[in-house]
């Protein structure tokens, strides 16, 4: 791409070199036209290569931002992964939040049931009578576990966007060569035993073949 780039700039540049080298020195009808073509410098070319950067991406910014969610991806410019940030905590938050209100229920359910506490909800008395101590031991116990894990997941998914916000940012100028590809196809080996005429019996290991071009 960047070599088309050049090519169709010294196409451009064509015109106003023949025009120069016409305007300051005439020639003739007969005479024949010389055109200067520019001298290829590789140092310039490999300076023109090089990417224009107007300002610096810096990794550590983009980690500090991240500490507000979905902002490190604002700041390396993954406003799409914005969403996915956001639906995490969501699903997590209500997830514990449900979990929480149902652990509470059952927890003052028994307490009811088994005189420790008397001021608790109609809901709490009704799932009193429903259930056995053993039961509702049961179902309060299960709802901490699942709250308790709705938090944890949360944090993680905290962490997990601080993460990806640095990764993103220290690739942020990383450019993927097009000849970089990746092929993945199923694979058959068969398994070939000693008998007559060369012919297996058919067994083979299945698997899956994945290769890597540069």
């Amino acid at each position: 791409m960047k070599h088309l780039l050049v090519l169709l700039s010294f196409l451009m540049l064509i015109p106003e070199l023949m025009a120069q080298d016409m305007a300051v020195s005439p020639v003739s009808e007969n005479a024949p036209l010389l055109i200067k073509v520019p001298e290829w410098d590789s140092k310039k070319d490999k300076k023109d290569d090089a990417p224009l950067h107007t300002g610096k991406h810096d990794p550590k910014t983009a980690t500090w931002l991240a500490l507000i969610p979905g902002a490190g991806q604002a700041y390396n410019r993954k406003y799409w992964k914005m969403p996915i940030v956001y639906a995490g905590f969501a699903a997590t938050g209500y997830f514990a939040i449900s979990n929480g209100n149902d652990y509470r229920l059952y927890r003052d359910a028994y307490d009811f049931k088994t005189g420790i506490k008397t001021d608790v909800s109609e809901k709490a008395k009704t799932e009193a009578g429903k259930y056995t101590n053993e039961n509702l031991i049961t179902l309060r116990d299960y709802y901490r576990r699942n709250m308790e894990l709705s938090w944890i997941i949360m944090a993680a998914w905290y962490v997990v966007q601080i993460i990806d916000a640095s990764v993103d940012a220290y690739f942020f100028y990383y450019e993927i060569d097009d000849n970089l590809t990746m092929k993945v196809e199923p694979k058959w080996e068969p398994s070939f035993n000693d008998c007559a005429y060369g012919y297996g019996n058919g067994i083979g290991t299945a698997g899956i073949s994945v290769r890597l071009n540069f």
